[in-house]
């Protein structure tokens, strides 16, 4: 289902001509609301980078979630180290003296990145890794983030593969917004809700039994 045919639907279903800025919220709101319910492969963004030497930090992308890995390696080719995911006073704890380096073992959200002087804090996170680099290390991010939305892609993987969810998680929010019967409401929060117990089998069960780090979320499959 592409955008589109899926405005028709929102319009034939609530019998209502909603306008475009209106349709477009309840559709990203909807979008919100499965992408973080269900971890799909699509979500997932791998970016490269270099961890400079004595920089103990590592701004985050631009449309940076959550992080799934981090691993570094020499700059020149050679073996992968994935870093270990700990709290910031972990590794002001473990690693007291800056000056002190070596090969990057453990990573953290840090908090916002700054610019200008004063510093000035910005909309981006960064990592903050621990000990301090050695030398420079290249560095892979695997991460979650959000996908461009169908109201300006107009094809999806979301709408093309489960385009079901999609629409009843539209509906409840356009319902919601018209202050329809509780009825109807309760009716298609209960259609998007079988949806999404489909979408989360494939998404976190199916398309995840051979995951090597059993720390992330997985769904068993009967």
């Amino acid at each position: 289902m592409n955008y589109a045919a899926l405005v028709i639907a929102i319009s034939t279903y609530t019998e209502n001509t909603f306008p475009t800025t209106q349709m477009n919220t309840f559709i990203t709101q909807a979008e919100q609301r499965i992408y973080n319910t269900i971890q799909f492969p699509s979500l997932r963004k791998n970016v490269t980078g270099t961890i400079a030497s004595s920089n103990k930090y590592l701004s985050c992308p631009d449309d940076f979630l959550a992080v799934y890995s981090l691993a570094v390696y020499p700059t020149g080719g050679g073996d992968y180290t994935f870093l270990l995911n700990k709290d910031v006073n972990f590794i002001r704890e473990a690693y007291p003296n800056p000056t002190s380096t070596g090969v990057p073992k453990y990573y953290a959200l840090f908090g916002p990145t700054t610019s200008g002087a004063p510093p000035t804090p910005t909309a981006e996170l960064s990592f903050i890794v621990g000990p301090t680099p050695n030398t420079n290390y290249g560095a892979e991010l695997h991460y979650f983030y959000y996908p461009e939305s169908i109201t300006t892609a107009v094809n999806t993987w979301l709408g093309d593969n489960f385009d079901t969810v999609l629409l009843y998680g539209a509906l409840v929010e356009a319902y919601t917004y018209m202050k329809g019967e509780a009825d109807i409401i309760a009716l298609y929060d209960g259609k998007y809700k079988e949806a999404l117990g489909l979408a989360k089998r494939l998404g976190d069960g199916l398309e995840r039994q051979d995951a090597y780090r059993s720390g992330q979320y997985r769904q068993a499959v009967t």
